[in-house]
């Protein structure tokens, strides 16, 4: 008769789950169980340590191209402060504040769907080899990135030019 009772209480409780259709809105459960089976934590930190160490590169490629050099102090300081934004990056509350950007998108047999593919080897391949595949391709589109940010630096300058000191405008003549 126990097992009858517990029998029924699984049953009673998988209901709801078993009579999801594909077509009903995801469910928090469904986006975790997704957010678990492509491993997002250790994605994003893998994703971030990347575009963290060409974030760091492009800025001090700029930094160099614009002042000459940059004191030693200061590349210390410009690491740590790096390094400092990763370890500090509230990665949890950010994986669960996209909770609800991918239940707006995706249904319920949408996410079982992306379930089965990260669960599969190629899905396990894919999320295994992206942050790899995204650095390098970061290396190689970075020379194109840094032309393209120092013309629109330049056509920037141009449209904006700096405000002569108590020319229209400035505080001195309000």
């Amino acid at each position: 008769m126990k097992r009858l009772l517990i029998a029924l209480a699984c049953l009673a409780l998988s209901l709801p789950v078993l009579a999801q259709n594909a077509d009903d809105p995801a469910t928090r459960e469904d986006v975790n169980l997704l957010l678990r089976t492509m491993h997002s934590h250790d994605m994003m930190q893998r994703t971030m340590e990347v575009q963290l160490q060409s974030v760091q590169e492009l800025l001090h490629d700029q930094l160099v191209k614009e002042r000459g050099k940059t004191a030693p102090e200061f590349e210390a300081r410009f690491k740590k402060a790096m390094s400092d934004l990763y370890k500090n990056f509230p990665m949890d509350e950010f994986e669960q504040a996209m909770i609800p950007a991918y239940q707006k998108h995706f249904t319920h047999g949408d996410i079982e769907a992306m379930n089965a593919f990260y669960s599969s080897p190629v899905g396990q391949k894919v999320l295994q080899e992206l942050p790899a595949v995204m650095q390098e391709g970061m290396q190689a589109a970075g020379p194109i990135l840094s032309k393209y940010l120092s013309e629109w630096q330049e056509k920037i300058k141009k449209e904006f030019p700096p405000e002569e000191k108590n020319g229209p405008g400035s505080p001195a003549q309000n």
